[in-house]
């Protein structure tokens, strides 16, 4: 079946991000996202998921166990499990993006207290 953002599960995070689940099964999720200008997620882990990004307008700032990698538009990046993580929009412009996790993070997330 072909998926878009028109024939999707919609949800609100973060309180301004937007994502459309493209695909979930138990070992593997596809999500297209976006995030507006200065937002960011919390602070979390996954103990069993990997998760690719890629981003397919704006740039990204991930942290990554405290280090700073900056992703540009046509470009992924990769996180393996147990390495904690956030990703940020320091632009002016929305962020859109494809976050792929294998396996899917349902009831894989856990956060990170500062």
């Amino acid at each position: 079946m072909i998926k878009s953002k028109q024939n999707t599960e919609h949800y609100n995070w973060g309180g301004s991000c937007d994502s459309w689940v493209l695909l979930n099964s138990e070992s593997l999720s596809i999500k297209q996202e976006t995030m507006p200008p200065n937002s960011q997620e919390q602070l979390h882990f996954h103990k069993n998921a990997q998760q690719f990004f890629f981003i397919l307008k704006g740039k990204a700032t991930f942290i990554v166990d405290e280090e700073v990698f900056e992703v540009i538009e046509n470009s992924g990046f990769h996180i393996t499990p147990s390495k904690k993580h956030l990703i940020k929009n320091q632009s002016d412009f929305d962020l859109e993006f494809l976050v792929i996790s294998n396996p899917s993070t349902n009831n894989d997330r856990f956060a990170v207290e500062k």
